[in-house]
């Protein structure tokens, strides 16, 4: 099975509550075929010109390639962060029934 097509989709969000939200959203309008939160990470980075510590939640998508840009637009209409990250990974290998299961979960664009 090629896999080039399948993504890991990582998003920072501001906690717990928002991840779920935008996961909720990304699953139920079929561009997300499952999401897991990993709650209270610790984050650094400068934003301002500042030194900022905090903690966030990190949400991890799984879905296909066709849906990335659907996936940053919706995010980016729900999420609380002027400049959120979004990052996609190619998913290089996995089980074929489980990609399989990605790919017919998702909507096809």
């Amino acid at each position: 099975m090629e896999t080039e097509k399948f993504r890991l989709v990582y998003i920072t969000c501001k906690d717990n509550e928002e991840a779920k939200k935008i996961g909720k959203t990304l699953v139920e309008s079929k561009l997300c075929a499952c999401v897991n939160i990993i709650n209270q990470m610790q984050s650094l980075y400068i934003w301002e010109g500042k030194l900022i510590e905090d903690n966030e939640s990190i949400l991890i998508g799984k879905t296909t390639l066709p849906n990335l840009d659907s996936i940053q637009t919706k995010i980016k209409e729900i999420h609380s962060y002027t400049n959120p990250c979004i990052i996609s990974l190619p998913i290089l290998e996995g089980s074929r029934e489980y990609l399989e299961w990605i790919e017919a979960s998702v909507k096809r664009d």
